[in-house]
């Protein structure tokens, strides 16, 4: 498939965003080598007209190097017809259901630091999820059967899985920059340890192996010289106070978000692997050792995030986007870390990239069931995907890892057959619920009776 760089079609499903679709306008703002039409579509078609305008008002800055077009639209089929590529970034539900999933569980004594992942929150979010995939799915097989689809909706795994449960054919793969923080914190380590500046998070290579929001690494190295035993000195040095790295304390927006990687330091003294994702997901995969309580989470560096802050956060967002519109206020041209920029270039044929993504394992990770989505390395090149061999989980965090794998499986079985005694077992098997069976049914029910809107087809008791 030959593509014109100077002429691509994206698709952007969940093009009201005021993150994800923003970060995306900036990384192509800043790029030289590509151009072309960005069109948006969204359940909320006020915000994604609100996108087209700032994206064309950035496209027309005289110090904006990438040219590009943006047009709102107002179905998936026009959206998604003839286009090259496909993100996802979408919402599932209002903050409404997501207070459900993330505070209901606390009256039960179940705390969670994201609860969109795993844990009582992050399943009953898959299962309202899943339904919107389906028709996504469906869509891009109708009308873009060749184009590759970025997904970057939580949970990651989950919704990759369904858009390859539905569409065997479809080219897509699911994107995390969690591995990014950690090459980071490496970078550190080497200034810290050794005296190295300036080290890009790139110039640190590492093996990536394991799940969204639970990967692993079994190898980093910086000039082929092994980090795992300068890390292991690093995380004992550092095992009480933690180590919070520049870029987060000059980034964070907000205490909720702040980190100082305390437990992905106790796992690794544990277990003798880097836990490559950040401490309020790693946190959740883990029996309640780190989050029985809010005050046992701030022993451990990290915050829990109330959903009143993301309504607070979007109502920022919203006023943000009023002042682009109005001209009071520009986008600044800064690189916002992602590589969905660079994924692009790459399967456009503008050089191989080498980094870590979410696809179904084909015997990229030894032992975890094929077809499960799993996160590893992969190789882009021209129209080409092809995940990179990252060996095999020692059998203490496999068995850490293939609760999860299994659980993921089981809901995603239970959500395309509506089957609410499967979605249980699988909501109860989560390690966060370490609470009697009944209180656990009560939960899961009441949770359920929440979301049910978004659950055509099921029976729930309202």
């Amino acid at each position: 498939m030959l593509y014109d760089k100077n002429n691509l079609n994206i698709a952007y499903i969940g093009g009201g965003s005021r993150g994800w679709a923003w970060n995306l306008m900036k990384d192509l703002a800043v790029d030289e080598e590509i151009s072309g039409t960005v069109r948006l579509y969204d359940i909320n078609q006020e915000a994604a007209r609100a996108n087209e305008k700032i994206g064309n008002m950035l496209s027309e800055r005289p110090d904006v190097s990438g040219k590009w077009q943006y047009k709102a639209m107002d179905s998936l089929k026009e959206a998604l017809t003839g286009t090259d590529f496909v993100i996802i970034s979408i919402l599932p539900g209002s903050f409404e259901e997501m207070a459900s999933d993330v505070h209901l569980p606390e009256e039960y004594g179940i705390y969670q630091s994201v609860g969109d992942t795993v844990g009582p929150g992050g399943l009953v979010r898959a299962l309202r999820t899943i339904p919107m995939f389906v028709e996504i799915a469906e869509a891009i097989k109708a009308y873009s059967p060749e184009a590759w689809v970025i997904n970057y909706t939580n949970p990651m795994t989950l919704c990759t899985k369904t858009l390859y449960q539905v569409f065997p054919g479809i080219k897509a793969f699911g994107c995390c920059h969690e591995v990014f923080s950690t090459q980071k914190i490496m970078a550190e380590m080497l200034k810290d340890m050794k005296g190295i500046a300036g080290i890009d998070r790139e110039d640190i290579k590492v093996n990536v192996i394991g799940i969204n929001h639970f990967t692993w690494l079994n190898s980093a190295t910086y000039k082929g010289e092994d980090l795992l035993p300068l890390y292991r000195e690093f995380t004992e040095k550092y095992a009480e106070e933690g180590y919070q790295i520049e870029t987060e304390a000059d980034q964070v927006r907000n205490s909720y978000f702040n980190s100082y990687n305390k437990v992905k330091f106790d796992l690794f003294r544990r277990y003798g692997l880097v836990a490559a994702a950040g401490d309020r997901h790693l946190a959740e995969f883990c029996p309640p050792w780190y989050l029985k309580n809010p005050e046992v989470a701030k022993e451990w560096g990290f915050g829990l995030t109330p959903v009143s802050w993301r309504v607070k956060d979007l109502k920022d967002k919203m006023e943000k986007s009023s002042r682009f519109l109005s001209g009071e206020e520009q986008m600044e041209l800064k690189h916002s870390g992602e590589e969905g920029i660079k994924q692009i270039k790459a399967l456009v044929g503008l050089g191989d990239l080498v980094t870590n993504v979410n696809l179904p394992n084909m015997g990229q990770i030894q032992g975890l069931p094929l077809g499960a989505v799993v996160e590893t390395n992969a190789v882009f090149s021209h129209n080409s995907i092809r995940p990179v061999s990252a060996g095999q989980l020692p059998e203490e965090i496999y068995s850490l890892v293939i609760r999860h794998v299994v659980n993921q499986e089981t809901i995603i079985r239970a959500a395309f057959s509506k089957d609410k005694d499967l979605a249980f077992k699988a909501f109860a098997n989560d390690p966060l619920v370490n609470i009697s069976i009944k209180d656990a049914r009560n939960l899961f029910e009441r949770m359920l009776s929440n979301t049910s809107e978004y659950l055509p087809g099921w029976e729930i008791e309202k």
